[in-house]
This record gives structure tokens, C-alpha cells and sequence, in this order.
């Protein structure tokens, strides 16, 4: 047997081994390895909440949970700065809602990242705290100042009237039209998040079944699709 002949033998084995390790030498890959496959997302991505994690209703709750969850994903319809949106979900005294995004995840971006609708109108408003998360196990809350009236309650959602409507024409999703309250995540440093919490601040109106935070929608601004996180 010739030198060549040894050589080409043991280049042989070697690919053997190797093929049997780790599919190489030119052998194919595994169907179901996901790291190899494209990734490839949704065309169109819904900027809205899709699906509500949880639901905790305080004290005097109770409006729009014939219409729960629905009456909370999808756009706002805004009534405008003279009167409040009836398709809303009463949060009640420090009422909490939890809401995922399963398409469209909220990035830091420039300027306002998320707006939040609630049903605020003329000189009327009801508070709540914005929370985010990546994971919905490690949360980070955005500074909210419910009983600062003369400031404008800085940091809270439910300031701000609405003025999307999907009969409108009004992009949701702008916030120079949209209405509602803007959130910005370099403000909490965070990067990125998929779930969004809503609490009711305690500092509102309270006595019959459409107390506090009334919830509308949520909407990202500045968002990447979820798909490309994993």
C-alpha cells in the first residue's frame, strides 16, 4: 500500500468520526435542528396587547368585564378630550392587570416606546402605575406621581385623553396623534419587554362598578418582532 494510499484511508476514517460526532465531512444536517433554520416572522405584526396573563380586580370593579378579555387587546377607541370611551375595563381600587405581547415586543427606540389608553377626558382622570418585563417574572415600574394634580401626575397613565378610534383614522401608534400616555423604556433602562402591567394607583374615584383605572389599550410605538428575541 502506497503513502498516498495510507494518507487518503486515514482522511477516510477521520471524516468518519467526525460525520458521526457532529454530521460533518459534508454530511447533512439535522431537519430539526432550529438553530440552522431562518428565522421568519409575521409580515404584518399587531402592535396591541394579544392576550391577557391575569387579571386582579379591586374594590368597586366590575364595569366592562362583560366584554373581558376582549374589551382590553386590540386598538383604542378614543372618545376624544370631551368625553370618555365606554369600551374600557375597571381595574377598582388597586386593581391589576397583566397583559402579554405575543407579536409585537416594545424596544427602546427614539422617544415615546409604548402609550397606554385609558379614558380621560376635560378635567377628569383616573391613575394608574406602568410596570414592564422581558420574562414576566422580573418587573420594572415606571415613577408615577397619582396625588401631584398640579403637576399633572408625571409618570401615570390615565392622564391623557384618547383620540384613536378605529372609525377615526387616527393612527394609534403615533404619538403626536394617538392620544393617551406615552412611556419611554430609557427610563427604566430596560431594553426591551413583552408583558406590560397596569395598576390602579389608589388615589382615584371610587363608590360603584366603573371605579378606578379604566383601561382601554395598550400600543407599541417602537417594537421588534417577538419571534427574532429567541
Amino acid at each position: 500500500m502506497t503513502m498516498k494510499t495510507h494518507a487518503t484511508l486515514a482522511l477516510w476514517r477521520a471524516c468518519l468520526v467526525l460525520s458521526l460526532l457532529a454530521a460533518g465531512c459534508g454530511g447533512p444536517s439535522d431537519p430539526e435542528d432550529d438553530s440552522q433554520q431562518p428565522v421568519v416572522c409575521p409580515s404584518d405584526s399587531n402592535p396591541f396587547a394579544d392576550k391577557v396573563v391575569s387579571f386582579t380586580p379591586g374594590a368597586f370593579a366590575g364595569f366592562g368585564q362583560d366584554g373581558y378579555p376582549d374589551i382590553v387587546l386590540g386598538p383604542p377607541h378614543g372618545g376624544g378630550s370631551g368625553m370618555g370611551s365606554l369600551d374600557v375595563l375597571s381595574l377598582g381600587k388597586r386593581g391589576e392587570i397583566v397583559l402579554e405581547l405575543t407579536d409585537l415586543g416594545v424596544v427602546d427606540g427614539p422617544g415615546v416606546d409604548l402609550l397606554v389608553f385609558e379614558n380621560p377626558f376635560s378635567n377628569f382622570s383616573e391613575t394608574g402605575f406602568v410596570a414592564v418585563s422581558e420574562d414576566g417574572q422580573t418587573w420594572h415600574e415606571f415613577p408615577c406621581a397619582p396625588t401631584d394634580y398640579a403637576g399633572g401626575n408625571p409618570g401615570c397613565a390615565g392622564v391623557k385623553p384618547v383620540f384613536s378610534s378605529p372609525d377615526n383614522g387616527i393612527s394609534p401608534t403615533d404619538p403626536s396623534v394617538a392620544g393617551g400616555d406615552g412611556f419611554d423604556l430609557a427610563t427604566l433602562g430596560v431594553a426591551r419587554a413583552r408583558f406590560i402591567r397596569i395598576r390602579d394607583s389608589g388615589e382615584n374615584s371610587y363608590g360603584s362598578t366603573s371605579g378606578g383605572f379604566d383601561l382601554d389599550a395598550i400600543a407599541v410605538v417602537n417594537g421588534s418582532p417577538i419571534c427574532e428575541w429567541k
